[in-house]
């Protein structure tokens, strides 16, 4: 009985060839897009994700102290206390981490010795880059160029220039590919810096780097030295410590050890990029709703060719359930029907997507991703997302058969022979 049914159902679909090769062309397309549409942004959020964790810190120490000195001294206080200003201090003291090296030797004892893999202590600075009659606000980030080739991969992301120079003269910096346009700088040009204080500071352009991250493609890089100097800073001081951890993906822990050991405040790279993966988040909830709503439009489309043909076949369905076909056998068919249809749309719309994320990710266009500048899109070909959409749409191509096929299953054989015979 099964075979027979199985027969009829392969029938009724290549009885009406072209209604059916439009449907599931129909299911292929839709199929196509979501599968791309989700490869498409679970690529970005995988690329980023590399990104970050191979060229930016895993967890920064910053110059923020947990227990700051309260603004109010006289809080909580007798009420017969004054107070009054002795000396008057022009603005408040900038982030700064003290005496790094502490913080260095803390990272060495057996608690974090196993789980920090590099530290690199860094300066940052607010300037002001003249060439010419370009000029433009930059922010300088101050290393030890050995300690920052083992967080950052620095001298491998140079497009132009190397670390030779850079180490050799104490004015040399490394631009990044966007200052480098938006100034016209090249290899050896001078470029003056100017800090906040007002003063200039000649330089020369020892490498251009390109990392795929924009926000590090828009600063320089200079030796610790040069930075502590631009913002003023003793030897000793600095703005934080960056670190490249074993484990890039369980770093809370760690982060919260170092913060209680040291009393500056320690972030995670998930935290500090906490907003852009929340909107990839969102977008991704996006996509699954789409995936529902046009897996029901496909669906649709595979109840009509379903409807037209119960409508069609009314009389030779009549004729099978009066040689003894159940209803529930009735509805079977029809069910399994619209799951046939179903799944070759969508095995043809996984086939079909093969080939556009390939192409999409193939493209030789260069495009900046909110964070990133890639070339071609970042595509994930994670084979999950083509069997979760696949099993959907042929789920919802399923579901979409019960109408006609309850309809199938109501019809009495009596009443449709007598009015086909009249």
């Amino acid at each position: 009985m099964f075979r027979t049914l199985v027969d009829i159902a392969i029938r009724h679909i290549l009885g009406r060839k072209r209604q059916t090769l439009t449907t599931m062309a129909g299911v292929a397309v839709s199929t196509m897009v979501l599968i791309t549409t989700i490869s498409l942004t679970r690529g970005l959020l995988d690329s980023f994700a590399e990104t970050i964790i191979d060229v930016a810190p895993h967890v920064v120490v910053k110059g923020q102290k947990l227990d700051p000195v309260p603004v109010d001294l006289l809080a909580g206080g007798p009420r017969d206390r004054r107070s009054f200003v002795e000396d008057h201090v022009g603005r408040d003291d900038r982030e700064q981490v003290r005496n790094y090296g502490r913080i260095l030797e803390i990272l060495a004892t057996p608690e974090f010795r196993g789980d920090v893999v590099a530290a690199s202590p860094y300066v940052e600075s607010q300037v002001m880059a003249v060439k010419g009659i370009r000029n433009q606000p930059l922010l300088v980030k101050g290393v030890v160029v050995e300690k920052e080739e083992a967080i950052t991969h620095i001298g491998r992301s140079l497009t132009a220039g190397d670390l030779t120079l850079f180490r050799k003269s104490p004015d040399a910096i490394l631009v990044g590919r966007t200052v480098s346009r938006d100034l016209d700088l090249g290899l050896n040009d001078a470029v003056t810096l100017i800090s906040t204080d007002g003063k200039s500071h000649q330089c020369k352009v020892a490498g251009i780097f390109f990392t795929g991250v924009n926000a590090a493609d828009n600063s320089v890089v200079s030796s610790l030295k040069f930075a502590q100097i631009l913002e003023g800073f003793p030897a000793n001081k600095v703005t934080g410590v960056a670190l490249k951890v074993r484990d890039p993906l369980d770093n809370a822990a760690l982060a919260a050890g170092l913060q209680r050991m040291t009393g500056y405040e320690c972030a995670t790279w998930q935290k500090e990029n906490e907003s852009v993966l929340s909107l990839f988040a969102r977008i991704g909830y996006i996509v699954l709703s789409l995936v529902a709503f046009v897996g029901v439009v496909s669906g649709f489309g595979v109840a009509n060719i379903l409807v037209t043909t119960v409508f069609e076949k009314s009389r030779d369905i009549a004729i099978m359930k009066s040689f003894g076909f159940s209803s529930a056998q009735m509805v079977g068919l029809f069910v399994f029907e619209g799951f046939l249809v179903g799944l070759g749309g969508a095995l043809l719309g996984g086939v079909l997507s093969t080939g556009s994320i390939a192409l999409l990710a193939g493209l030789p266009i260069e495009s900046s991703q909110g964070p990133l500048t890639k070339t071609g899109f970042a595509m994930s070909w994670n084979p999950w997302y083509f069997f979760l959409v696949i099993a959907v749409t042929v789920a919802i191509s399923t579901i979409a058969a019960a109408l006609p096929s309850a309809r199938a299953a109501k019809l009495e054989p009596v009443k449709v022979l007598r009015e086909a015979n009249v």
